[in-house]
């Protein structure tokens, strides 16, 4: 049997075990669209992890370096997710994504009700109830998020 790999990206961002499924909602918070790719981008989904017994998504980024807001929106959706710095196709940094206990200004309400969806100038903000799966609760009107990558800022 062949076996096909991702090649290896010379600068730019792998952002590894990702919940299985969910590579698709990252690429959305990175903001890749048909109109401005610029680089290589390889998704793999659904991929034989060897860290857990289980699945996971990969995605590798060339010539993108990710911002902490950035990282902290894909904390919200992938809480087990490994970043990936890759410098002349070496590894610079690595470290695992942190869910903070507060959110703020990274999602939106799904309380068409709540203060922070009425054109006030109030950032939306949330604690964080659970983190596996991540779900959030707003610090306004007590509405419990459950489906953040669909509220995603």
């Amino acid at each position: 049997m062949k076996e096909f790999k991702i090649a290896p990206i010379r600068n730019g961002t792998v952002i590894d075990h990702i919940a299985a499924g969910q590579a698709l909602n990252v690429l959305k918070i990175l903001g890749v669209n048909e109109s401005n790719i610029g680089s290589t981008i390889s998704v793999a989904i659904r991929v034989q992890s060897k860290k857990e017994m289980g699945w996971k998504d990969v995605i590798k980024v060339e010539d993108r370096e990710l911002d902490p807001a950035t990282v902290d929106k894909i904390a919200l959706i992938a809480p087990d997710a490994t970043i990936v710095i890759i410098r002349d196709y070496y590894i610079a940094e690595k470290f695992n994504v942190a869910l903070a206990d507060h959110i703020t200004g990274l999602a939106r309400c799904s309380n068409p009700d709540c203060i922070t969806n009425k054109g006030e100038p109030v950032e939306p903000e949330f604690d964080v109830v659970n983190r596996r799966p991540p779900t959030l609760k707003c610090s306004y009107c007590d509405r419990i998020l459950t489906r953040i990558s669909d509220n995603l800022l």
